[in-house]
């Protein structure tokens, strides 16, 4: 292992992430607020960062030091944007621990929150926690490697290991310029969802969608991220906004390069089977929902559909943004959100959780498998929109589906068993942890859309920032991180 040359690297990240502090900077001399809680972090990130660089030699890195280099950065950046939490002093993300929280949270796009109320806080803290999520939607790696010279050079392993699903298409010969197309789309796609919110808000369709309401709804929109700096989240604004929120949420799941491909005149959206199953997984999971609200709440068809769908892909695409507080739903309804936690977005996408593809796979092994048991000596393939599937892609994908439930089993286990002072009934607890480790944000019941995750008690909230983590990063990126042979020299 380079270790010396991993924390270099890790040095350089930091001082690229350390120029974050400068958003938020500016809001704060706008509004005439306490600059302290973001120049304090500048400087200590810079400084930090410069320290790491000068370790470092100019070598290459192979791929153990790439699961490294990548796990540190995500934990590192989490960690370094606690400080304007706790520097700002104020409300629960004060606790250090909850300021973690909160940062981790933010970074892997998951919307869990510690926030319980959103007016003690300046604008400039409000603007910083949602520019967290927007950062870390398409990846802070993916960012270095399309600005930094040196991250370039084995730069398709370390965004490999970042970005989500399990296979990443590279577009360009150069990797640099495939994460230089991301991010251009994924900002194209942000600016674009910004102007039509504020031009609703201009013709008076959306009153309080803002100009700066429609840019930060707009970062954690696409980010999939779904943190507001309103208690009530997207219920606040008009139908209209919803409509658009949705669409864009929508997008947000759908894999990247299929927008790339469409700026080309290449319309093989329309051909890409994951993208299909992922349409259809969102319109009929919401079809479903709606005679139950209608029922529920005695809604027309449009309202229920409208309420419905977007809830559905609030939290299909793990983005975890509310129109009204499911938690209150009637049992099937809340049952097919809960279902939903564990499908995610497309693989290439800013979305958490399993991702459709993955279990579009495990699907299509599993009917051969059943085939199989029956004509024993037939040929199979596992083909996916024509195409072949390796036999190593498909064991890879069922072992990430069976680890994932294995860490969920046992991390609700560790929940319910720690929560029984608060009175935290299993599906609570198991809302949270699919929640947190999907990358989702809000559960179901105590820890609805409307509250908090303050309830649980520290050592509960301190493994939900490490399944954050995990999730974030796919699982292995980090676990490999705790076997004994990846240490072996």
């Amino acid at each position: 292992m380079k270790l010396r040359e991993t924390l270099a690297l890790l040095g350089e990240v930091i001082v690229l992430f350390s120029l974050s502090f400068l958003a938020p900077l500016i809001v704060a001399l706008h509004d005439g607020t306490n600059l302290k809680p973001f120049l304090i972090p500048f400087f200590i990130s810079l400084s930090l960062g410069i320290s790491l660089h000068s370790l470092g030699n100019g070598e290459e890195i192979g791929i153990r030091d790439a699961f490294l280099l990548v796990s540190l950065t995500w934990l590192s950046v989490a960690i370094l944007g606690a400080l304007p939490y706790i520097i700002a002093g104020k409300g629960a993300i004060a606790n250090p621990l909850n300021a973690v929280f909160e940062s981790m949270s933010g970074f892997t796009t998951t919307g869990a929150t510690v926030m319980a109320d959103f007016s003690i806080h300046s604008r400039a803290i409000l603007f910083w926690r949602q520019l967290t999520q927007w950062l870390g939607g398409m990846g802070i790696v993916v960012l270095a490697i399309a600005i930094l010279p040196r991250l370039s050079v084995g730069g398709s392993e370390l965004m490999s290991l970042e970005a989500p699903g399990p296979q990443l298409e590279k577009l360009t010969p150069h990797i640099k310029n495939t994460a230089r197309i991301f991010w251009g789309i994924y900002v194209g796609l942000t600016a674009m969802e910004a102007l039509i919110l504020s031009t609703l808000h201009y013709i008076g369709i959306a009153p309080k969608m803002t100009p700066y309401m429609a840019l930060v709804h707009s970062f954690t929109t696409m980010s999939t991220g779904g943190f507001s700096p309103l208690s009530q989240s997207i219920e606040a604004f008009s139908p209209a906004v919803q409509w658009i929120i949705t669409i864009f949420m929508i997008l947000a799941g759908a894999n990247f390069a299929l927008f790339w491909y469409l700026m080309r005149k290449d319309c093989r959206i329309i051909r890409n089977e994951e993208f299909r199953w992922y349409i259809f997984a969102i319109l009929s999971l919401s079809l479903l929902t709606v005679p139950y609200l209608k029922h529920q709440f005695n809604f027309n068809f449009t309202t229920a559909f409208r309420y419905s769908i977007f809830q559905v892909a609030s939290i299909v695409t793990t983005t975890g943004y509310a129109t009204m507080n499911f938690s209150k739903w009637v049992f099937p309804a809340q049952f097919i959100l809960f279902f939903a936690m564990f499908l995610g977005g497309s693989s290439g996408s800013t979305a958490g959780s399993i991702k459709i593809i993955r279990w579009v796979i495990a699907l299509k092994a599993i009917k051969r498998e059943l085939f199989l048991s029956f004509h024993p000596k037939t040929l199979i393939n596992v083909k996916l929109g024509g195409i072949k599937v390796e036999e190593n892609s498909i064991r890879s994908v069922l072992a990430f589906i069976a680890l994932y439930f294995i860490i969920f089993s046992v991390s609700s286990l560790f929940v319910i068993l720690n929560g029984a002072s608060v009175n935290l009934n299993p599906t609570d607890a198991m809302s949270a942890v699919a929640a947190t480790l999907g990358n989702i944000g809000p559960g179901i019941g105590k820890i609805g859309p409307m509250a908090n995750y303050l309830i649980f008690p520290p050592q509960t909230r301190a493994l939900m920032i490490v399944l954050m983590w995990f999730g974030r990063l796919e699982i292995l990126t980090v676990l490999v991180l705790f076997t004994r042979s990846y240490w072996r020299w």
